[in-house]
């Protein structure tokens, strides 16, 4: 599945470590969005993590899933791509 995450945390040490966890599973496309192709299996994992850093009173996550068709309906301008690789493996 294709995903789009986007994240806004207060605290910059629960930040990082949500950053440095979505490096595992996706591309960073922005600060704080990633591109993701993942399994479901590997999607819970992620989720199960990167909620241990959020605090549901300040922070903000927000998962998008896209369909093969919206994927393709993607427009962007300068630097960067579309992530097409296959699943990631850490």
């Amino acid at each position: 599945m294709f995903i789009i995450i986007s994240y806004d945390i207060k605290d910059d040490k629960r930040r990082n470590k949500v950053c440095n966890l979505l490096k595992n599973y996706g591309s960073r496309v922005q600060y704080s969005v990633f591109e993701c192709n993942i399994d479901e299996k590997s999607y819970k994992n992620m989720l199960k993590k990167i909620l241990l850093y959020i605090n549901n009173d300040e922070d903000s996550l927000r998962i998008y899933f896209l369909c093969k068709e919206c994927k393709n309906k993607v427009v962007f301008y300068g630097i960067g791509k579309i992530q097409d690789d296959d699943i990631f493996i850490f």
